[in-house]
């Protein structure tokens, strides 16, 4: 096991899966510029990473993440960095902290409990699923300040719930339970561990051909809710191309027809 620190984020490696920590557990790991800056560079980081087959994301401490630092908000203006500085194909640069998780090149799991309001809801649904503890507590909050959502939550929003419910949250800040989030559709399901069921299913992901999984999120990335069925058909056709007799997927036909545990290489299969 293997792990890189900084004093908002921590990056933990075992066996193939990242577990990303938001460690500023006395802030309820509210968003200042340093943890902005952390996230991103540690989604960043992960992606550079063959090793990697999965990443749990998490917080430490009572909370996900609560949302903009309001003690510093008060004190300071928003850096202008966070609006100004596109065009950039992640965004801005608060844009890029949730951004970055969903062109991850493998799955990424929220795991989410207590408070994960505003900036940290727009994070979370920069995962790919996202495992809510039924009490925890989610909001798209910045109504409650004046704001509105600024961290790509336009982008990841509409792919998981209709217009109006979008709208409702959005123009509300209502506080939702984890069990109603997940009967909405904003998290995946509920769990009464979220931290240690993300590790498993991340441990379960872990375990399948690496090439297959990379290209699993990249073809629903790329062809989620576009209008075009020709180019989802040729892209879904492309990449399964690209994956047949490549040596992961050689190892996994030969592992299940002998009923072994396969044996993986590292990623290799061109998804451009």
């Amino acid at each position: 096991m293997t792990g890189v620190n900084s004093d908002r984020v921590r990056i933990m490696m075992d066996d193939g899966v990242a577990v990303v920590t938001l460690a500023r557990p006395d802030k309820h790991n509210a968003l200042d510029e340093a943890m902005i800056d952390s996230i991103s560079a540690a989604a960043v980081r992960l992606g550079d990473d063959a090793c990697v087959r999965a990443v749990v994301l998490h917080g430490e401490g009572p909370s996900f993440c609560s949302g903009l630092d309001l003690e510093r908000l008060r004190r300071k203006a928003v850096n202008p960095r966070a609006l100004v500085d596109a065009p950039d194909p992640l965004g801005n640069w608060a844009q890029r902290a949730a951004r970055g998780w969903s062109v991850l090149p493998v799955p990424v799991i929220a795991a989410v409990h207590g408070n994960c309001l505003g900036g940290g809801a727009q994070l979370a649904l920069g995962a790919d699923l996202r495992l809510a503890a039924p009490d925890a507590r989610i909001s798209i909050r910045e109504i409650a300040w004046g704001l509105i959502p600024d961290m790509g939550l336009t982008y990841h929003l509409p792919r998981l719930v209709p217009f109006d419910v979008a709208f409702e949250l959005t123009v509300t800040g209502r506080i939702l339970s984890g069990t109603e989030a997940a009967q909405l559709g904003l998290v995946t399901r509920t769990t009464p561990d979220p931290l240690q069921e993300s590790l498993r299913l991340a441990r379960e992901i872990a375990g399948k051909s690496p090439d297959a999984i990379r290209a699993a999120k990249r073809l629903l990335h790329d062809t989620w809710n576009r209008n075009d069925p020709s180019a989802v058909l040729l892209r879904e056709a492309t990449l399964q191309q690209r994956l047949i007799r490549q040596p992961n997927q050689i190892a996994a036909v030969a592992a299940g027809m002998a009923g072994e545990p396969p044996r993986f290489a590292d990623p290799t299969v061109d998804l451009s």
